[in-house]
């Protein structure tokens, strides 16, 4: 990346700055007045890299290819759990096995808010757990349960070693394809751990909503065939069992297999075997998670409350705790990285500050909300957050893997684009992310008698409407003391 060498232009109210000082060894570009950002294409629609490729290996055909692929298999898993449970079973099973689903979509996209990626790649994981994997599993585990029952001439033995054994290796690997085809086809937004949880974390809840289905719809079959209703009947201990006691249960065991994927994408590049190693490992987690699970009526009257009890309860809470300090780390890496490019002037001196909270985050959204024109204004600030945390992994990572070498070839240009972004949405997110930052207690300045800030009488900080007068002028640069 190049940019012109001209004379650095310092933020309204702020002290003049110089590039770097904070990170030897790492050089940020210098802010000028007019930085010429010469790897970005001048036409607006172009501002997003896409490269020119062979019309098989476009984009849109892949997509076309694999949302076909996802829309057949969801036919015909449709058509399997149908008659099964029949047209009743089925839209009861329906209704009973959406419920759980928001809740555990909206707790993996809560751990992602720190640098959301695009939707499309949460959908097409969902899609893989509900259509692809569920289909996988009810053809693979019928065809080795039957075989195994007419191999050993015992049926229930069978049964057994079907869910025990077969069910566990099917079900995972099934799962884990949707996590790897993300993790190799979607590099740029499988950064850690954090995205190999919610990865996997979306796959097993669309896995688990269709596998409920079919469990609710037979037994609302089979109430329908006894004549039970109430509390006492089969559809209401399964619903409790499934969806009230255990709606993480299948998350639970694929995110071990997230988590072996995202310390994959945290390892250098050098290192081949730790990419190739942690997520078969956590796969194997996965899948002795999952025996222990179905296996658990195996062991007693009680086996199952003692597996729950004594092992899927506390396991579940360590991976709790596990992806929430994940998310607090992802945030100390922008608190990290972003100071050297608040040095160069990209930044203001206070934004790693509120960047590096989600609740000054937030409140920098509904300032720009309230005081900058609604929603054109907060929608700005949350792209400017997030691409802020992007240059923040891509710093990270570049010099975390690259060591002595420096980062890779493409590292400039990356940067380049995300500084672009940065660049475009200043006006309105720096003043919102300044008084955040005041309003969250990230920093404390003095009270300012003096006339309105800068930010208030300049044209280009005010593009959505004329806010109220900010806090005084911010002279307190915490990373050149």
């Amino acid at each position: 990346m190049s940019f012109e060498p001209l004379p650095h232009r310092p933020h309204p109210g702020q002290p003049p700055q110089q590039a770097g000082p904070a990170c030897p060894g790492r050089p940020v570009p210098a802010c000028a007045d007019e930085p010429r950002f010469e790897a970005v294409p001048p036409d607006r629609a172009k501002w997003r890299y896409r490269p020119r490729r062979d019309f098989w290996r476009s984009k849109a055909v892949r997509a076309g290819a694999l949302i076909t692929l996802l829309a057949l298999c969801g036919l015909v898993i449709l058509a399997l759990v149908r008659a099964q449970t029949g047209t009743e079973g089925f839209l009861v099973g329906l209704g009973l096995a959406v419920l759980p689903v928001p809740l555990l979509g909206a707790a993996f996209r809560w751990l992602d808010r720190v640098d959301p990626g695009p939707w499309r790649n949460l959908l097409f994981a969902l899609a893989w757990g509900a259509c692809a994997a569920a289909l996988v599993a009810i053809i693979a585990n019928s065809f080795a349960t039957r075989w195994i029952a007419t191999a050993t001439a015992d049926p229930s033995s069978a049964d057994h070693l079907g869910a025990g054994v077969i069910a566990p290796v099917v079900e995972e690997s099934a799962k884990a394809v949707a996590v790897l085809l993300l993790f190799l086809f979607r590099r740029r937004d499988f950064t850690g751990i954090v995205d190999g949880v919610v990865f996997a974390g979306f796959t097993a809840t669309g896995f688990a909503f269709t596998e409920n289905i079919l469990y609710l719809g037979n037994a609302f079959g089979e109430d329908q065939a006894s004549h039970s209703a109430g509390l006492a009947s089969t559809t209401a201990a399964t619903f409790f069992v499934r969806v009230v006691m255990s709606p993480f249960a299948h998350p639970l065991f694929t995110v071990l297999t997230g988590i072996g994927f995202g310390a994959a994408a945290l390892s250098p590049p050098a290192k081949r075997l730790r990419r190739i190693a942690f997520p078969l490992f956590g796969l194997v987690l996965a899948m002795g998670m999952h025996a222990l699970w179905n296996s658990s009526t195996l062991f007693g009257v009680y086996g199952f409350y003692i597996v729950y009890g004594a092992f899927m309860v506390p396991v579940f809470g360590l991976l709790t705790w596990l992806a929430i300090w994940s998310r607090q780390r992802e945030l100390r890496t922008v608190a990290a990285e972003l100071p050297a490019y608040a040095a160069a002037g990209w930044l203001g001196p206070v934004e790693p500050l509120a960047l590096s909270s989600m609740r000054a985050r937030a409140t920098a959204r509904d300032f720009a909300h309230h005081s900058f024109g609604g929603k054109p204004a907060a929608r700005a600030v949350a792209e400017y957050e997030a691409f802020a945390t992007s240059l923040a992994f891509l710093r990270h990572r570049a010099y975390r893997s690259a060591g002595a070498t420096g980062p890779d070839p493409d590292f400039a240009a990356r940067e380049q684009e995300l500084l672009h972004h940065l660049w475009e949405r200043k006006p309105v997110a720096a003043p919102a992310l300044l008084y955040a930052a005041q309003a969250t207690g990230r920093i404390w300045l003095p009270p300012q008698f003096a006339p309105p800030h800068p930010y208030t009488q300049h044209a280009q900080y005010a593009p959505y409407g004329q806010p109220g007068p900010l806090p005084g002028p911010a002279q307190y640069n915490p990373y050149l003391r």
